[in-house]
């Protein structure tokens, strides 16, 4: 079985979020267990990428309204991945340093997805399932089923996976002509709310559709940025499957990033050098619980309350906090600011460092993660797999995978995204530390734990079989 994955993203070439990290594992995975799994993603700008040996496979060019671009498929020759990667390279709209943020982002993402349906046309031996990722390849479902160009893919069943249905991708209808000439009468799949909506198109029109969890597909059903109705309309064909991790990428005892390597036997020696050596790069205390924060600065991870629960919690507790992220500006510089009050037991690193990641991973003693929207997250997992012990919000993945210490777990959960939830559970993380028999107890039971792939795989491999008998 031959699967193509479509995405804006795939560790280790382009990595925003977990998107990245999904498709830059889960293919690996897939091909241990008898699939042939290969990914497509655009060509930017950026050292991974130019470093790579890459062959032209194909040419072309993609219309938008009255203007064309000249685009190639180019195949790398890098085969350490454990699947083949292709690149889409159209020089005027792709190749740029970023991912994302681009006022012409419909226009990019458009034209790759164009680009991808014309070398699927060209091949002789297609793939038997398309598997798009996000709104950014969400056009391909209804493309496949009803652009005349494109007759020849009709067969090929195609999956959706949401890794967040907060971005849509929505544009207006002066853009239509972006779509290749099809049937008016199916123009209904690419309407919500008097716009063109790429993601609400592909939950009309792909064979199946799944989310990165299963509590994130039931709780979509209530929330959904507008999506509820249409998603309980579809629920027929909508599961949930929890992502993993790439348990070979995140070993503590292999991991080339940290500063120590250490497995669970070692595991007090290995986390302490990890953790001496972000207390001496940021000027904190080894000797105080380290409370640490990775991901982007955005809303939906609760970042806005950062600023206040960094000020509650060190004005009545004795520990530090470590935040690694980048995103909003306004938390930026709250963040910045309380470097100077709490000197000595807070500090802050705006941007990311997949290094420093890894490194906060292997020394903290709990990880903050106070999100109000998580599709799965991966940190939790992460965190888990390294023995640092996640403080979470019971929603989305971080509630399928994360056990409170309560209920005999591995974490400590809260319901709301407040700063008086979570700094309850940060005082519930200070009583932990202060019974290190329980706490390295614990650390212990969650190295132990089974996050990978393997699992996830085996369900998507039976998903895709069972597309078959659907078209």
């Amino acid at each position: 079985m031959k699967i193509l994955h479509t995405s804006l993203e795939c560790y280790p070439f382009a990595k925003v979020g977990g998107l990245g990290d999904v498709v830059g594992s889960l293919p690996k995975y897939l091909n241990n267990i008898e699939c042939t799994t290969e990914v497509i993603i655009p060509l930017y700008d950026n050292d991974k990428i130019k470093a790579q040996k890459l062959e032209t496979i194909y040419t072309g060019d993609v219309t938008l309204g009255e203007t064309s671009f000249d685009f190639s498929i180019k195949k790398s020759k890098f085969t350490a991945l454990g699947f083949h990667i292709y690149f889409v390279d159209i020089p005027l709209l792709l190749f740029r340093p970023g991912v994302y943020a681009y006022p012409d982002d419909t226009e990019r993402f458009v034209s790759f997805q164009l680009a991808i349906l014309d070398w699927l046309v060209s091949l002789e031996a297609k793939p038997d399932v398309v598997h798009c990722h996000d709104h950014h390849t969400g056009l391909i479902p209804f493309m496949v089923l009803h652009v005349e160009k494109y007759k020849s893919l009709y067969h090929i069943p195609t999956v959706l996976t949401i890794h967040n249905a907060q971005y849509q991708g929505g544009f207006s209808y002066d853009k239509l002509n972006y779509i290749p000439p099809f049937n008016f009468d199916h123009a209904g799949l690419l309407d919500w709310d008097h716009h063109i909506n790429p993601l609400a198109t592909a939950i009309k029109c792909a064979t199946m559709v799944n989310t990165v969890s299963p509590s994130y597909m039931e709780e979509l059903q209530e929330q959904a940025n507008g999506l509820e109705g249409l998603l309980s309309h579809e629920k027929a064909k909508c599961i949930g499957i929890l992502n993993g991790i790439d348990d070979s990428t995140w070993d503590p005892e292999t991991d080339p990033m940290i500063i120590k390597n250490y497995s669970i036997s070692t595991l007090t020696s290995g986390r302490k050098a990890n953790k001496k050596w972000l207390c001496e790069e940021f000027d904190l205390d080894i000797n105080k619980p380290l409370f640490g924060f990775i991901g982007r600065l955005v809303y939906e991870k609760g970042a806005d309350l950062l600023p206040d629960i960094i000020s509650e919690a060190l004005s009545n507790s004795d520990i530090n906090i470590l935040i690694l992220g980048s995103g909003n500006a306004d938390v930026e510089i709250d963040l910045i600011a309380l470097k100077q009050k709490f000197s000595g037991r807070y500090n802050t690193f705006i941007g990311y460092d997949e290094r420093l990641s890894h490194i906060v991973y292997a020394g903290a003693d709990f990880l903050l993660m106070p999100s109000r929207v998580e599709p799965c997250g991966l940190n939790q997992m992460f965190s888990l797999r390294y023995g640092l012990i996640p403080i979470v919000r019971s929603i989305g993945g971080l509630k399928d995978t994360v056990v409170d210490i309560g209920d005999n777990g591995f974490g400590i959960c809260h319901r709301n995204a407040s700063v008086e939830d979570v700094c309850y559970s940060i005082n519930r993380g200070i009583e932990l530390y202060s019974d290190q028999k329980k706490y390295r107890e614990i650390q212990k039971k969650s190295m132990k734990i089974d996050n990978s792939w393997n699992n996830a795989a085996k369900q998507y491999k039976e998903l895709y079989k069972s597309l078959k008998h659907l078209k």
